[in-house]
This record gives C-alpha cells, sequence and structure tokens, in this order.
C-alpha cells in the first residue's frame, strides 16, 4: 500500500505482535516485527502499542509477554502486557458460582508478575480479554490499581459494557474498551460505552474497527478528550484505521487528539520525545 500523508502524528495504541511459530499458526498471521514496523511507517503512526495474540488457555502469557517486549527494543513499538485469570467473565448464575471456587492455576497471571512487568518501564500498560482469557482475582486486580497503568479491555458478548462497570471500572486505573466497547462492530454496546463516558473519569474508548461513522463522530464530538486511536493491526492495516479517522467529518483539533494528544497523555511512552 502507499504510504499515507496526512500531517499528523499517530499513535496507536491497539496492535498485536506475533511472536512466535504457535501464534503464527494458531491466527493465521505471518506478521513480524520488521513488516509490523514497515506497515506502521506507510501509515505515518510513530509508535504502537503491541500485545500478544491470543494463546491456549493452558498456557498462560509470561513468555509470550517477554518475546513482545523484546521485540520491541529499538522499535516504535510499546510493550503491553496481556493478562488472565481463573474467573469466568459470562454473566450467569452457573459462573458465578464457580467463580466462588476458582483457583489460580500456575499458568494465571499472579500479582508479582504486574509488579514484574511495571517494573523499569519494560511495559507500558495492559490487555484483558475476559472471554477468552478469564478475570483475575482481586489481589492482580488491586495490584493493578498499585501500578496504575492503562488497561485495553475487550468486550464481547458475555462481557459487555456493564459487566466491566461492575467489576473492573471501580478498581480505579485507567480502563480502555477496545473498539469503543463494541468489538467487533457491536453498535449496541458502542452505545452502553458511550454512556459510561459520563460516570467515569478513567475510563477510554479506542477506535479499533469501529466501522459506524456516525458512532465515531458522536464520540469524538461528544467526548473529545476521551477517545483514542487504535487500528488493530495486523488485522487491520493501519493505512485503512487512519484513513477511517481522517476521512471523518471533523475539524482538525479533534483529529489531534485522537491521534495524539490524548494517547500522548494517558500514556507518557507515547509522547513526541519517546519517538525512535
Amino acid at each position: 500500500m502507499l504510504e499515507l500523508e496526512h500531517g499528523f502524528r499517530v499513535v496507536d495504541i491497539h496492535g498485536h505482535l506475533d511472536h512466535d511459530e504457535v501464534a503464527v499458526s494458531t491466527h493465521g498471521h505471518n506478521v513480524g516485527p520488521d513488516r509490523l514496523e514497515r506497515e506502521c511507517h506507510q501509515a505515518g503512526v510513530v509508535r504502537t502499542a503491541v500485545s500478544p495474540t491470543r494463546r491456549p488457555s493452558d498456557i498462560g502469557y509470561v513468555r509470550a509477554n517477554n518475546a513482545v517486549a523484546r521485540l520491541s527494543v529499538d522499535r516504535p513499538f510499546l510493550a503491553f502486557a496481556r493478562l488472565n485469570g481463573p474467573l469466568a467473565a459470562a454473566e450467569s448464575p452457573i459462573s458465578t458460582f464457580r467463580n466462588l471456587y476458582a483457583p489460580r492455576e500456575t499458568h494465571h497471571t499472579r500479582p508479582g508478575d504486574i509488579e514484574q512487568y511495571a517494573y523499569d518501564d519494560r511495559f507500558h500498560g495492559f490487555v484483558l480479554d475476559p472471554i477468552h482469557d478469564g478475570l483475575p482475582k482481586e489481589p492482580v486486580r488491586k495490584e493493578l490499581a498499585d501500578v496504575d497503568l492503562p488497561v485495553v479491555v475487550y468486550c464481547r458478548d458475555g462481557f459487555p459494557p456493564s459487566a466491566a462497570a461492575d467489576t473492573l471500572l471501580n478498581d480505579g486505573y485507567p480502563v480502555v474498551l477496545a473498539g469503543f466497547g463494541g468489538y467487533p462492530m457491536a453498535e449496541s454496546r458502542m452505545e452502553t460505552a458511550l454512556a459510561l463516558l459520563d460516570e467515569y473519569d478513567h475510563l477510554y474508548l479506542d477506535t479499533c474497527a469501529v466501522r459506524s461513522r456516525d458512532i465515531l463522530e458522536r464520540g469524538l464530538q461528544e467526548h473529545p478528550d476521551r477517545i483514542i486511536f487504535g487500528s488493530g493491526t495486523p488485522d487491520v492495516h493501519p493505512n485503512v484505521a487512519v484513513m477511517e479517522i481522517l476521512t471523518l467529518d471533523l475539524p482538525e483539533d479533534a483529529m489531534t487528539r485522537v491521534f495524539n494528544r490524548n494517547p500522548s497523555r494517558l500514556i507518557p511512552g507515547f509522547a513526541a520525545g519517546a519517538d525512535v
């Protein structure tokens, strides 16, 4: 694809890095760090937050997280650690009962992992996909509050934004709901997430795979400081994600906010002085 020339400084809170053969074979991707860096450069994206793609449920993410952090060195990437836990995210009486007795297995994230991830700025935030990876127990979430780094959260069927409000949004750390809380493309959940912005000052929404121009424009008009650009690369080419914002009927200042100002305020590693 051709390089975009748009004149904005763009940083991206939502990327993934296929770090090994397991991830590549599981997802069918073959996008290593060099190609990902090249595609981001084509789109004019100067920094991208990257986390591991989904792993088998019995493996865990420590090794994958460390691989992503290692591959981010001397590249324009910010490593985000992906977390998991023993608690079922689905809202049902059975899940509630099981969660009372759910043990933490060896492959689940421990409180000490959070402290280690946050040490020495190796990781700039975290990712939770409760439906696929489960929810951590309270000691892990307390440690998340202590380190106070942003957590990107996927809301899917079974864990809508209202479920995030009942659990994670009361913990106190910054939360970014992926895809306006409707990933992938569930507009009813996006509407709920937009309403939650009025209730939670530490809540943000990213633009990953939000295909509705009306919802994107509404979010940026009503909550100009709380919307953050996220591409979903490599599932979505960053060129495509950037163009979806550039073609909105919005003033230049709004685009500057979503592309750069808002994410840089939330994540210091995105600031202009951190460019490599």
